[in-house]
C-alpha cells in the first residue's frame, strides 16, 4: 500500500483498482456547456463515446464511465463539483476506485496560457493559477498527478480571464477546439497504452 494510498484512505479496499483515472474538468450544468472552461469534460465525455459507454452519475460526485482500453482498466470522470471544488470530487473518485498513485491520474483542463487547440502534457509542477488544478492538489495532498493541458488562448484585453473561459467560443475558435478535443482524446489512450513519457515525446512536439 503506497503513501498516497494510506493518506487517501483507501487500505483495506476490496476490489480491483482502477489504472488509470482520467478526470476532464468543468462546470455542471446546461449554460456551462460549450463554454471554453468545459474542454476537459468534451475530452473524458468523447473518450467514453468512442468506447461504446456514457458517463453516469456516481456516489462520487462525478459522472463516471468504466472503460477497457490496452487490458487497463480506465475510468474516465467529469466532476459535477463546480471546478473551484473539483478536488472533493476527485478525492473521492480515488477512494471509490482505489487509485494507487498519484501519477495514475490524469486531470484534462482548460489553459489560457496555451494558444487555442494546442495541447501539453506534463507530470507534476505547478498550478498556473488554474483554480481546479488547485482544489484537486489540496484534495490529494500532492501535485504528483499527470496533466493534459488544452489551450483555449488568452482573452482580448478587455476582457478577463474568468470572463473568457465561461464564454463559448466563436464557431473559428470552436472548430479549432473541437479538432483539439479529438487529439487530446488520442493523447489519453496514448498515455495508457505507452506511457505518459512516450506520449509526451509525441504531444509536446507537435505545431498545433
Amino acid at each position: 500500500m503506497s503513501q498516497f494510498a494510506r493518506r487517501l484512505g483507501i487500505a483495506g479496499r476490496s476490489g480491483t483498482p482502477a489504472d488509470m483515472l482520467v478526470v476532464g474538468l468543468g462546470n455542471p450544468g446546461d449554460q456551462f456547456e460549450g463554454t471554453r472552461h468545459n474542454v476537459g469534460a468534451d475530452v473524458v465525455r468523447l473518450l467514453a463515446e468512442r468506447h461504446g459507454q456514457q458517463l453516469k452519475r456516481t456516489k462520487s460526485r462525478a459522472l463516471a464511465a468504466g472503460l477497457i482500453l490496452d487490458g487497463k482498466r480506465v475510468v474516465v470522470a467529469f466532476p459535477q463539483t463546480f471546478m473551484n471544488n473539483s478536488g472533493e470530487a476527485v478525492r473521492n473518485l480515488v477512494r471509490t476506485f482505489g487509485v494507487q498513485e498519484p501519477d495514475h491520474i490524469l486531470v484534462v483542463h482548460d489553459e489560457l496560457d496555451l494558444d487555442a487547440g494546442r495541447l501539453r502534457l506534463k507530470a507534476g509542477g505547478g498550478l498556473a493559477g488554474h483554480n481546479g488544478l488547485r482544489s484537486i492538489t489540496s484534495h490529494l495532498g500532492t501535485t504528483e498527478y499527470l496533466r493534459l493541458r488544452l489551450g483555449v488562448g488568452k482573452p482580448p484585453s478587455t476582457h478577463k480571464g474568468s470572463e473568457w473561459v465561461l464564454r463559448r467560443p466563436s464557431k473559428a475558435d470552436q472548430q479549432i477546439l473541437d479538432d483539439a478535443i479529438e487529439r487530446a482524446a488520442d493523447a489519453v489512450e496514448m498515455v495508457i497504452d505507452q506511457g505518459v513519457e512516450a506520449a509526451m515525446a509525441v504531444v509536446n512536439r507537435r505545431a498545433s
